[in-house]
């Protein structure tokens, strides 16, 4: 031992004025924090993929028309691909599903689906009729 702390080496241990921490708060001290809030949700929604939306031809867009007025007088079963715009970037999603078209509305030019969902014309991809 050096000679530096002979004089201190075998004294009580100092006692503190302070109120102890909690284990709880102590590891807290040492549990890791994001520096950059907001910046793990910036990097997702980036690497978030989104689709172009195809533009259709002229015949497939008459197709569709025709099977919007067929449809409009009898309510059938039908299988439709159509396309959801994104919110935050360019581009969007294709959803398909089968289900009962409640009304054609030309005037905001969209139908009102089953499920109550609203699709723009020109958003519509495909539409097949099951039954």
């Amino acid at each position: 031992m050096s000679k530096n702390y002979d004089d201190i080496i075998n004294m009580a241990r100092p006692i503190s004025k302070h109120k102890k921490m909690s284990l709880h708060d102590r590891a807290a001290q040492f549990s890791p924090f994001a520096a950059l809030t907001g910046y793990d949700d910036a990097i997702k929604e980036t690497a978030r993929l989104t689709q172009r939306k195809v533009e259709l031809t002229e015949e497939e867009k008459l197709d569709i028309s025709n099977k919007l007025a067929y449809l409009k007088k009898d309510n059938k079963l039908i299988r439709i691909c159509y396309f959801i715009p994104d919110i935050k970037k360019s581009g969007g999603k294709y959803l398909e599903l089968e289900t009962i078209i409640k009304r054609v509305d030309e005037y905001k030019k969209e139908i009102i689906l089953d499920n109550k969902e609203h699709i723009l014309f020109d958003n519509i991809y495909s539409i097949t009729i099951i039954k």
